[in-house]
């Protein structure tokens, strides 16, 4: 490397002077120095030489002053040049810092540049590019630098490429917000190559959404790229997406419309139409028009199941196999809909299969020479692949599962699909009970295949389904021998799924007939949970304005599981049983949620003074205490509760549950079931009102199913957390023990 300290005269000093440099003896390199301005004090490079030594050496005071004595008698039109070429010096060690991975050191120079020129642009830029990798960046620190200012007037000074390279990481840094947005849209003026541009914060945006947990953050970012491209559907997608994420879901139907509006390809079609679907039904309050997009999602997978597309980029694909996911929603046919499913799954297939054929073929090959490997081990090693994996419904389940695997028959491998990056105490728990444990980014399957294949598992446990369409992807590569979907949904239908985890109540006997699965039914529950914490309730009769003697009803599901027609189930109960109160809770949009309970209250004559609307609350402790108020709670259909059923019979609460032919009718009944309870199930819908009516006017029976509940805890399948794990690994070994000897 050529000195970037070498001068006119007296070369042989200078290149001593910087051996010592390079070589970290900084004492004997200003000794150089010094000799230097003694024999030419008027070449002000030694100086600033010297004085990048003294700050080497942790002497910043000494530097400085070393730098002034430098600028002392030079020409007011030759200070501009100097501090330049001082600037340069300084520039010069950065970079070679950098590359030592220094960064501390480089970090601490250009503080010093940005003092001595504090309107140097890339110098800040680099600045905040240090600070990133050393962690300390602060919104302060970029408000005190005046970056975003700078950067809207220094146009012709800025390097694009070095904005482009900082951009994604200062948007992808947790620890700062407020200024992100501003710096975001600063860079706007940059945008040489647009669809670059758009690339960059599109991901940034998706971490920051569902990696940070910062859903609103992330849709203004994605508001700033529509100023480039306004009709990108792309760009529609996500910010759709990133408005529902955070709860604002007026705002996702509004965008879920333009979409719909752009898109033109039958792919995009259905694609655009599940979005809006999922809209409509988050919001809560558009019972008709949901219906009638329903309608239209059906055509629209009729026709592309006609049409049979194989070529589908891989973003194509992954959509795909969510594109059904709300059927089961509006109604309980599971002998219409699960071929549906079915026949999606394998269009996806046949998808992955062509645009990753090679890759495919390679793990799937992998994968299948792994029989000979695991039979010397004599252990099994079984992954969990999740995105939720944390608190979530899913993981409060899901531990249970953790604390009690045995660890002298199985390894147990966590593949976290963007993992949370807040605190969550939950997700560290599931990483510390771990044998192995990886995080992979939302656009990380590639990482998460070959992380598979290299622990060579044997069973891999998918715990999403349809909830999140990178698994799919994942498990349609196939990187192990056997693969089970469990607990997040119900089965997705992919043909590379072995088996569906499942138990003698929440599916029928039939259901083999339209699952391409093979249903792996445990003796007596396919869920069990030693219990929930319950924190401090914050909810009372009194401030809710309701009598002390009143019956209380409660109904706690999100917009998706609210269906017209058990509303007005619900609503009938209610005019039936005097000095009764309907409390409904659940993400929805508030204003539309309020609208479509007191509509159906007035049509069936009850009094919309009996409705109390309840607010979402931080911590599900809280919300499970909160459930005490209630007498009776009335589940949901042709969509059950799930976890919230666990936690309403755990809080010895009677419940009302329709049961019906599809997996998610039946979740509240093989609980109650596996709980000792049967008062409460209804096999239609007149017996739904009954039973809902009867529980509101019977105190002792109500005071008689609580007791039962509660001592069910000592007895239940359903509050034995230990037992269903022997029965999860006798499973396990039994599915290996098929594949060993097919």
């Amino acid at each position: 490397m050529n000195s970037p300290y070498s001068l006119t005269n007296d070369n042989n000093l200078q290149q001593q002077a910087y051996q010592y440099l390079i070589q970290g003896n900084y004492s004997k390199a200003a000794s150089f120095y010094e000799q230097a301005i003694e024999a030419e004090p008027l070449v002000k490079s030694h100086y600033w030489n010297l004085g990048l030594t003294l700050l080497l050496q942790g002497q910043e005071e000494e530097a400085q002053t070393t730098w002034l004595l430098g600028m002392a008698g030079i020409e007011s039109e030759q200070i501009d040049l100097e501090t330049k070429s001082l600037v340069q010096v300084l520039q010069s060690e950065t970079e070679r810092r950098e590359e030592l991975a220094d960064y501390q050191m480089a970090w601490t120079i250009r503080q010093h540049i940005r003092e001595i020129a504090p309107d140097d642009i890339n110098n800040l830029l680099h600045s905040v590019r240090l600070a990133i990798k050393l962690e300390t960046l602060t919104d302060e620190y970029l408000a005190t630098s005046n970056i975003v200012e700078l950067l809207k007037s220094n146009y012709s000074s800025i390097a694009p490429d070095v904005l482009l390279q900082i951009l994604p990481e200062l948007l992808n840094y947790p620890h700062i917000a407020t200024t992100k947005i501003e710096f975001a849209e600063a860079c706007l003026e940059y945008t040489n190559e647009p669809q670059f541009f758009i690339h960059v914060l599109i991901l940034a945006a998706i971490n920051i959404c569902y990696s940070a947990r910062q859903p609103r953050l992330a849709a203004q970012l994605a508001e700033i790229i529509l100023r480039l491209e306004p009709n990108n559907p792309e760009i529609l997608i996500q910010l759709t997406s990133f408005y529902h994420q955070g709860n604002e879901f007026i705002k996702s139907l509004e965008i879920a419309k333009q979409l719909n509006a752009e898109v033109k390809t039958l792919a995009y079609k259905v694609y655009a139409n599940h979005l809006l679907l999922k809209s409509l039904m988050a919001a809560s309050g558009y019972w008709q028009e949901a219906c009638s997009v329903l309608q239209e999602q059906k055509l629209l997978l009729q026709s592309l199941l006609e049409e049979w597309p194989t070529n589908l980029e891989g973003a194509f694909t992954l959509r795909l196999f969510c594109s059904t996911f709300f059927l089961p929603y509006f109604q309980d046919d599971p002998h219409s809909i699960r071929p549906i499913q079915n026949q999606i799954a394998r269009l996806g297939l046949d998808n992955v299969q062509n645009y990753a054929k090679d890759y495919v073929n390679k793990y799937r090959h992998s994968a299948s020479n792994q029989k000979n490997n695991n039979t010397s081990r004599k252990i099994l090693r079984v992954g969990y692949l999740s995105h939720c994996l944390r608190r979530h419904s899913v993981g409060w389940i899901a531990r249970w599962l953790f604390e009690y695997h045995d660890p002298e028959r199985f390894q147990i491998y966590a593949y976290l699909i963007n993992p949370v990056r807040s605190d969550n105490d939950l997700q560290q728990w599931f990483i510390d009970r771990s044998y192995q444990a990886y995080g992979f980014e939302v656009t990380g399957n590639e990482k998460a295949i070959q992380q598979i294949q290299k622990d060579e598992i044997d069973i891999l446990v998918d715990l999403d389904s349809l909830t999140l369409d990178n698994t799919c992807e994942i498990l349609a590569i196939k990187p192990a021998p056997v693969q089970v979907t469990w607990l997040g949904w119900d089965a997705s239908g992919l043909p590379t799924i072995d088996y569906f985890i499942a138990d003698p109540y929440v599916l029928p006997d039939s259901a083999q007939d339209y699952y391409t699965e093979k249903i792996w039914r445990l003796p007596q529950t396919y869920v069990a949970v030693d219990g929930f914490e319950v924190g401090v309730p914050t909810l009372r009769r009194d401030r809710l304005d309701i009598p002390s003697d009143a019956v209380v009803y409660f109904v706690g599901q999100r917009g998706y599981k609210r269906n017209l027609d058990n509303i007005r189930l619900q609503m009938k109960i209610i005019k039936e049983v005097p000095n009764s109160y309907f409390l409904i809770k659940g993400e929805a949009d508030e204003k539309s949620t309020r609208s479509l309970y007191e509509q159906i209250a007035e049509t069936e004559g009850v009094a919309c003074s009996r409705l109390r609307f309840l607010p979402e609350v931080g911590a599900e402790a809280v919300h499970r205490a909160n459930l005490g108020v209630a007498d009776v709670v009335l589940d949901t259909y042709p969509y059950n509760g799930a976890t919230t059923t666990l936690e309403t019979l755990w809080m010895c609460i009677p419940l009302v549950t329709r049961v019906g032919q599809q997996f998610a009718a039946r979740n509240s009944y093989t609980m109650m079931i596996n709980a000792g309870v049967t008062e409460g199930i209804a096999w239609t819908d007149e017996e739904y009102v009954e039973w809902g009516v009867r529980l509101g006017k019977d105190a002792a029976l109500r005071q008689q199913i609580a007791w039962k509940l509660r001592q069910s805890r000592q007895t239940a399948p359903l509050w034995n957390g230990k037992q269903f794990t022997r029965e999860m690994e006798k499973a396990y070994e039994q599915m290996w023990k098929r594949y060993v000897e097919h």
